[in-house]
């Protein structure tokens, strides 16, 4: 068995033992932030605030922390659960990985733009498209030329990302519009997807963003006082939204069996904040696990911003686990609309669709 060295990272080894894939196998691979870190960010050199590998994250499933910003599953787990995959490893995770399901690039704290986040803390997007590239060469060395392209070709291509961006010019002096922005978060976000369209890639999935201004850490830090939704965040989510449909649709006419499924991750969230009830929860508003308002301060384990933090007693009650992220009931709420919902939510196919084209 070989191992090929990754920017200096560490040996990773693909599988010898099974080295055709039957024709059905579709592998995931999955790029973003926070919301599909399956714990990259523990095999890095950064702080606490971008890593979740202490209690109580992961106890709901896991019964440890796994470095997911959750009590439990990711969508991507649950996603990978529903097309009969194991749970796709982390790319940078030391020792065996079957890299012919796929990987996972994400990383909590990433932006579409490198200079979201302090670089060095975070892998941005078009560095998680710089292992991928080096995955390829990998699979190539492996499987063959043949083989490993014809994986690529079938697998389905997990995007979410642009959350820390849009936080981010919203905290900062950003010198260029809110158009402008949008169009350079969308762009680098087309270009990664472009780069992977080469290398054979064909089926992408792609939620759009939240409403980032109802998340708890928006809301306490309201400028407006009030527990009402953090609208300048809202304001750009929205436009991120709908230019994000526009390239989507643009990419899909240009680029030959270019095949998306767009899932509007904005509407669903929105209405458990607003019905909860009709989804079986109780409290749509304060995180499970923080401190302050809405414990909304990044504080969850006694790590980050405080060292002290509260923590409810029944999380299944709550539709956000921290600050910024939602609980895994509401996760597997949002994974099954990117699974199998109908077009008006989740189109022009779905990711059962797409692993079955």
């Amino acid at each position: 068995m070989g191992g090929v060295k990754v920017q200096g990272v560490k040996a990773l080894f693909i599988t010898t033992h099974s080295l055709s894939q039957p024709e059905e196998h579709v592998a995931l691979f999955i790029f973003g932030d926070s919301t599909y870190d399956a714990g990259n960010n523990n095999y890095i050199n950064t702080t606490d605030f971008y890593r979740a590998n202490y209690v109580p994250y992961g106890n709901t499933f896991f019964n440890r922390s796994t470095g997911r910003f959750s009590d439990g599953r990711l969508v991507s787990d649950f996603i990978a659960e529903y097309a009969k995959l194991p749970y796709i490893t982390p790319y940078l995770q030391p020792g065996y990985n079957q890299f012919t399901d796929g990987a996972n690039f994400a990383s909590a704290g990433a932006g579409a733009l490198a200079e979201t986040n302090k670089p060095g803390n975070l892998i941005d997007l078009k560095s998680q498209l710089s292992y991928f590239t080096n995955l390829e060469r990998q699979l190539i060395q492996k499987l063959g030329d043949a083989e490993a392209k014809a994986l690529l070709l079938r697998a389905v291509y997990l995007i979410g990302i642009g959350s820390n961006d849009y936080a981010a010019a919203v905290s900062g002096n950003s010198s260029v519009s809110p158009e402008e922005y949008v169009n350079m978060v969308n762009g680098n976000l087309t270009f990664v997807i472009r780069e992977i369209y080469k290398k054979g890639g064909r089926k992408f999935g792609i939620p759009n963003l939240e409403p980032m201004g109802c998340l708890p850490s928006a809301k306490a830090v309201n400028p407006s006082n009030t527990s009402a939704c953090f609208q300048a965040l809202n304001d750009l989510t929205n436009l991120h939204n709908k230019a994000l449909s526009e390239v989507l649709q643009k990419l899909a006419n240009e680029l030959d069996g270019f095949k998306y499924s767009l899932a509007d991750a904005y509407t669903s969230l929105s209405d458990k904040i607003n019905n909860p009830l009709k989804y079986g929860f109780k409290e749509p508003n304060i995180a499970c696990c923080g401190s302050g308002p809405f414990r909304g301060t990044n504080s969850c384990g006694g790590k980050r911003l405080s060292n002290k933090y509260e923590l409810c007693e029944n999380v299944s009650e709550y539709v956000f686990f921290d600050g910024g992220h939602t609980t895994e009931k509401a996760n597997e709420d949002l994974a099954k609309l990117m699974w199998s919902g109908t077009p008006n939510i989740t189109g022009p196919y779905n990711l059962k669709a797409l692993f079955e084209l």
